[in-house]
């Protein structure tokens, strides 16, 4: 079988090492030593100045959400995993989709200053594919308009733009650290931001709004990570490097096997380091790629629908507003298979679908 992706696990001995200092101190959960020693380690990778790991990368966005106040309406795309949209429903705030890019896939920055009314509060954006939003236009926009800006960067562990690290822009971003990125702790994400006030607040609703064991900041919520997830993301680390340059090795491989096929593949943005996270393609018709994809099924090759389908048309937002390319894009984008191990014999079989 092939799948869409396959977690990198480290060797079972390499993770039981890194796990021998939380089980000899009987210490697994409330920020042990390994959850800081992997924050240290990741801020001086990924160059920032505060991060914050937690135990999925859903709780970073509904975090970000509470502790920037928002009240109202929160402009964002509607072409991003679910977790993006519902998590402004979870937490009581309305949706207001901006359509896409149809070439780097991102929220069109043309067409936000249209949807800002008096009761925006914020830009929710997603960096797709780890290809970067035009965060420079975005952080006029805002500043024009007194907004907040989250980006939901779960797909760009490594990626910078314009020689600084993607989680440096906007009030707050996240970051996944799922099984199936190319860094992980098996379930697990990141908050990053810049400022020292935002930082406190959002480290104590990280953690249930403790003050200490006997008082409270305000509210919180149990976003904490665990010594058991620290330590394979500990164990992980070592490998970026090679993860990384083994997944470009594989998408330059698919880019000259499918650069005069009657597809369209992602434009990645000027400025952009990027660190090969997904691997999508477009075809010109639905049906086009539904052929392609149950021949692949057929023998065992499993690409997915990443995205799909269009945020805007979930039925329980029950506000439908029409996105023209980000529907269409849904309907036609499918992610082929990339991960470490991926062989070029496995490439040239994927290819020969399409």
């Amino acid at each position: 079988m092939i799948p869409v992706t396959k977690t990198f696990l480290p060797p079972a001995e390499a993770y039981m090492s890194c796990l021998k200092p939380a089980w000899d101190n009987c210490w697994i959960t409330n920020r042990g030593e390994l959850v800081q020693q992997l924050e240290k380690l990741l801020k001086d990778y990924l160059e920032v100045s505060k991060i914050l790991i937690t135990t999925n990368g859903t709780l970073p966005i509904q975090i970000a959400l509470k502790s920037l106040n928002l009240k109202g309406e929160i402009i964002t795309t509607p072409f991003s995993y679910v977790a993006t949209t519902s998590s402004i429903v979870w937490e009581g705030l309305k949706p207001i989709f901006v359509d896409i890019d149809p070439e780097y896939l991102t929220i069109d920055e043309k067409h936000i200053e249209a949807a800002i009314t008096p009761n925006t509060s914020a830009i929710l954006a997603t960096h797709v594919y780890g290809n970067p939003c035009n965060v420079d236009a975005i952080e006029k926009l805002a500043q024009k308009y007194q907004l907040k800006v989250i980006y939901d960067a779960a797909h760009c562990f490594g990626v910078k733009f314009k020689n600084s690290s993607i989680f440096n822009y906007g009030h707050v971003a996240t970051c996944s650290f799922h099984a199936t990125k190319l860094f992980h702790t098996g379930e697990g994400g990141a908050l990053f931001c810049n400022e020292d006030s935002l930082y406190e607040t959002l480290f104590y609703q990280h953690n249930f709004g403790h003050n200490g064991p006997e008082k409270f900041h305000g509210v919180g919520i149990n976003a904490k990570i665990s010594e058991l997830q620290a330590a394979m993301g500990l164990a992980v680390f070592p490998y970026i490097n090679h993860i990384i340059e083994s997944r470009k090795q594989i998408v330059e491989t698919y880019y000259q096997l499918l650069k005069e096929k009657n597809v369209t593949l992602l434009k990645i943005r000027e400025g952009t380091l990027w660190n090969y996270a997904y691997f999508p393609v477009i075809f010109e018709t639905e049906e086009k790629l539904l052929e392609v994809k149950d021949n692949m099924n057929k023998v065992n090759i499993f690409p997915r629908r990443y995205f799909y389908p269009s945020l805007n048309t979930i039925s329980y937002l029950n506000n439908y507003q029409k996105m023209v390319v980000s529907e269409s894009i849904a309907c036609r984008v499918l992610c082929l298979p990339l991960y470490v191990g991926l062989s070029n014999n496995d490439i040239e079989k994927i290819c020969s679908f399409i």
